[in-house]
């Protein structure tokens, strides 16, 4: 079993640039676009317990903003144990983490996002 404990230098560049634009979009109102960025961290961190857990605290917050009450309660348990999955290496890959899908499905990676973990040796 490996444990994962930090997110890799060459891979982190790219989840704090999701993470950039996700700000960016809530700033400028365009709540769509900033939830995709939030998935798209989601899908980059979720191997890695910390950068894993905030963008769960993100989306905590995000449902908040929009007064989701589903991803409300959907973020409180996956803020507390996806890290927990994260550092035993248990993860559903390519899940993009919202309340509006099964917490543990993994899902296809979208072309690009499969280039970042190619080119960040994460593959």
């Amino acid at each position: 079993m490996k444990f994962y404990t930090s997110i890799p230098k060459k891979l982190k560049p790219f989840y704090q640039q999701e993470l950039a634009a996700y700000y960016s979009a809530y700033h400028l109102h365009d709540l769509n676009k900033a939830w995709n960025h939030l998935e798209r961290a989601h899908i980059i961190g979720q191997k890695y317990p910390i950068p894993h857990s905030f963008v769960h605290w993100k989306m905590l917050q995000f449902g908040f903003k929009i007064k989701s009450r589903k991803e409300i309660l959907g973020q409180i348990p996956r803020l507390f144990f996806g890290g927990v999955k994260s550092f035993v290496g248990t993860i559903p890959i390519g899940n993009p983490g919202g309340a509006n899908v099964p917490p543990l499905k993994p899902f296809p990676l979208d072309d690009d996002l499969q280039e970042i973990f190619l080119k960040s040796g994460v593959v």
